[in-house]
């Protein structure tokens, strides 16, 4: 797990090299073991086509790679200025596997020409390397990034489909003279990129963009409409303006030579079409549970420990109790609350009793954190600055946790994915069973999930301009919608719409949390893995009937009643796959997120901070929101009528970030400028 950037030119003006030191400065938290840069001159006034780079890279690579030209020593802002680098690729490493220099990236093919940034894991590395030097292909490292390397070197990029994990990278071609971007298929990294001012720029995290001095900061009208419709952004563009995002599954060529961006191409859906498998449910079970214990094995590759969130549920329990037969004591990390003044629902949200339980029967090295009512507005201000692509909830227990457990281990198992694919939120499905077509059901679901504000109130929030805006949060879901699987002509109406259901949370509210997990645990340098997101579950998954994994006569009474739906008629086959990994007692109990118990702290202890955030002048003066229904919608949290824990947090994070990037006011923006004058190594 790491962090990488990128600056490319789409004109004949150079890249500042001083630029890409900046950028992966700004990221060193992803990567805190190393960093390395490399220039590309592709010889411009000659024939583009099969011309030969000079390579400049970092002398720390100089011992490891006798084919590299290495040029040490200072340079200075001058002497780098006067050069013609047209390409700069930068890393900062996180080391995970191979801890030893030979890992140092940029990493390049013997030959010199083609060259890899890589962020992530690659979990059936082995077994490609074993088919790549059975056809006279020769490694020098233990890592997966060379195998991703002399996989895209033997088969370009077709080799894709190949790769069973998490993963961004980017690999440049010194004599084809272009450069390739790719996310894994799950989108569980993330990789940003910008066009501005003649130069194509990519990074890990937004923040790195901004560093360039290529890209300006400023939010993107549309998409904070999008943010604040669904606490979510659907597309590729970002909350801020110029700023996109590589889509799960998608492949991106930039021609510098010719001075072109290609369109995104994606060369994988991992949903994939609905051929459901008509087997019996023991069958199923069996199939499920194999394709569990296979997931979680696989991604235990690591030369570094790992240990696993433990929350008490099913899913985290299964992979630890997984993960264990191969790791004894696995280290394994809860976060709980003090629920001291806490009445109502979140009396129930603290964990910790359950997840101490099963570290007992699973005989792990257990850890947990107790989060306070003060424990939100004292990190704030650098969770937002990490946080730079707000997406779904709150996540400040997630921070604490992660900061925990990279105290332990620098790998972590974390149960994400198992709700989306195996049907885990049955109170969202309702519309299923009550709707007879993909038009009313999608009206339904797009009324639903406006998670901040009823779809009749939100208007009230913005300001006329943002107003004017508002239709393309719609537009957004049925760009999403429009690309959902046919209907299955051999399944019932409940079932193909549960299958759409499906399909929409994890397109959207999926990938929304696996950016929020990537940028939590990063912040940490901590890599985070999820073993429900594996190549081979996930295509079992999608084969199940909605029959396999819920229990639909009594979700369909349910419906018909209006009750609550029970948690425990989801993720039906995936209860029964893991008991032969868990006692009863923790597979059939009612679901209950992560979530502290802010309706509570935010009319309580968190109060004053919340209100010298959004009362302040410089909030009040932001030119978004209609700040009279602001603070009747404060007023009315604050009195106990309604809970608005979500617009909270949501209007927050949003004055956070214009702080951090926009007013360029804090410390971190201040950082960043000092490093302009700074010398590089290369």
């Amino acid at each position: 797990m790491c962090g990488i950037a990128g600056i490319v030119s789409l004109t004949e003006r150079p890249v500042d090299p001083t630029a890409i030191k900046r950028m992966c400065d700004t990221i060193a938290h992803r990567g805190p073991d190393d960093a390395g840069y490399a220039f590309f001159d592709p010889g411009r006034g000659r024939s583009r086509r099969g011309a030969t780079s000079t390579a400049y890279a970092d002398e720390q690579f100089a011992h490891i790679n006798e084919h590299l030209p290495v040029f040490g020593g200072a340079y200075s802002r001058r002497e780098m200025a006067e050069s013609n680098f047209q390409v700069a690729l930068g890393h900062r490493r996180l080391s995970i596997l191979d801890l030893s220099a030979y890992g140092h990236q940029p990493m390049s093919t013997p030959d010199r020409r083609h060259w890899i940034v890589h962020n992530g894991e690659a979990y059936n590395f082995q077994k490609i390397r074993d088919e790549l030097e059975a056809r006279d292909h020769r490694f020098r490292t233990g890592t997966d990034t060379e195998v991703i390397l002399q996989l895209w070197e033997d088969c370009g990029p077709p080799c894709l489909d190949q790769l069973d994990g998490m993963f961004a990278f980017a690999v440049y071609d010194t004599v084809e003279h272009h450069l390739d971007l790719v996310r894994d298929r799950f989108g569980v990294k993330p990789i940003y990129y910008a066009i501005a001012d003649g130069f194509f720029v990519f990074a890990s995290e937004i923040k790195a963009i901004f560093a360039s001095g290529i890209v300006e900061p400023a939010l993107h009208a549309s998409s904070l409409v999008e943010y604040l419709t669904f606490q979510n952004v659907y597309g590729r563009q970002t909350i801020w303006k110029d700023v996109q995002l590589l889509m799960p599954g998608e492949h991106l060529r930039v021609d510098p030579a010719k001075g072109l961006v290609g369109e995104p191409r994606q060369y994988i859906d991992a949903v994939g079409s609905f051929v459901e498998q008509k087997v019996d449910q023991e069958s199923v079970i069996d199939e499920v549970s194999a394709g569990f214990r296979g997931a979680v094995q696989r991604q235990l590759i690591s030369d570094v420990p790992v240990g696993s969130y433990l929350s008490g549920g099913m899913d985290s329990g299964s992979i630890v109790a997984v993960a264990g037969t191969s790791i004894d004591r696995l280290h394994t990390f809860t976060g709980g609350f003090d629920l001291t003044n806490v009445d109502g629902i979140e009396q129930g949200f603290d964990e910790r009793r359950l997840a101490e339980r099963l570290s007992y029967l699973l005989q792990t090295e257990h850890y947990d954190v107790v989060l306070h009512a003060g424990d939100m507005p004292a990190a704030m201000d650098k969770i937002t600055w990490h946080m730079d692509d707000p997406r779904v909830g709150m996540c400040h227990q997630n921070w604490y946790v992660a900061k925990l457990a990279s105290k332990f281990v620098k790998v972590c198992l974390a149960g994400t994915g198992g709700d989306e694919l195996f049907a885990g939120y049955p109170w969202r499905y309702r519309a299923a069973f009550t709707c007879d077509s993909n038009d009313a059901f999608d009206d339904a679901v797009f009324e639903s999930w406006h998670r901040l504000l009823p779809q009749g109130e939100l208007s009230n929030l913005f300001s006329s301009d943002l107003k004017q805006c508002q239709g393309d949060a719609r537009n957004s879901f049925d760009q999403v919608m429009g690309k959902a699987p046919q209907w299955h002509k051999d399944s019932s109406n409940v079932e193909n719409l549960l299958h759409r259901a499906l399909y929409f949370e994890f397109k959207t509210f999926l990938h929304g949390l696996l950016i929020t997990d990537d940028h939590i645990s990063m912040a940490h340098s901590l890599e985070t893995r999820v073993p429900f997101l594996d190549n081979a579950l996930n295509a079992l998954a999608w084969q199940l009937s909605p029959t396999h994994k819920l229990r639909l006569s009594s979700l369909q009474e349910a419906s018909r009643s209006g009750s609550f739906m029970d948690s425990s008629d989801g993720k039906y086959v995936l209860r029964r796959a893991m008991e032969k990994f868990l006692p009863s007692e923790f597979l059939y109990q009612r679901k209950q997120g992560f979530s502290p118990p802010d309706e509570n702290w935010y009319r309580g202890p968190s109060m004053e901070y919340i209100k010298s955030i959004l009362f302040d002048q410089r909030t009040l003066e932001r030119p978004w929101f209609d700040q009279k229904f602001v603070r009747s919608c404060l007023n009315e949290h604050f009195e106990g009528q309604r809970n608005h824990r979500l617009l909270i947090w949501s209007l927050v994070s949003v004055e956070w970030i214009q702080r951090h990037f926009v007013d360029a006011s804090t410390s971190h923006q201040s950082e960043m400028n000092h490093i302009s004058n700074a010398r590089i190594h290369v």
